[in-house]
């Protein structure tokens, strides 16, 4: 399970640094083996231990490639789906299509998502949690019927 938001630096190969409280977990889960690929809805990454990934890709594999928007979805996850390992020092490298899709810069945010990071650019990502914010305390988000039963 990952949580919580972790501010990294890109170095200058493109490589992100996966924090240490995770890495041991990867390497015993998937054997540090990820998979990282755009989010079609927001300007991030999504990043994935490589058995999550085979999950996205079973329900990928469901859609259909005669329906135009399941096509674009499968054609955009996939094609620009990158599987790596983490190297030694816990750094998985993100291919430069990637970091032009979420603009990263050299300031990242390393988001856990329970099952997966999102990867954001810094700046980027300081932007939407305080639109995030300002939508919820607006009461801009529409409840869903699980949002309707959901407390914290």
């Amino acid at each position: 399970m990952f949580r919580g938001a972790n501010a990294i630096n890109l170095d200058s190969k493109g490589r992100v640094a996966i924090p240490t409280k995770y890495r041991q977990s990867l390497l015993d889960d998937c054997q540090g083996q990820l998979v990282c690929t755009i989010d079609t809805k927001q300007s991030c990454l999504l990043l994935y231990p490589l058995h999550e990934w085979e999950e996205i890709e079973l329900k990928l594999a469901r859609l259909s490639t005669m329906n135009t928007a399941e096509r674009r979805i499968i054609r955009l996850t996939l094609g620009y789906a990158s599987e790596g390992d983490m190297d030694k020092s816990g750094r998985f490298l993100l291919p430069p299509p990637l970091r032009q899709h979420a603009k990263l810069d050299k300031q990242i945010m390393l988001v856990g998502q329970l099952n997966k990071f999102e990867i954001w650019d810094a700046d980027i990502w300081q932007k939407q949690i305080e639109e995030d914010i300002q939508t919820e305390q607006l009461g801009g988000f529409e409840l869903t019927e699980r949002l309707q039963d959901f407390s914290l």
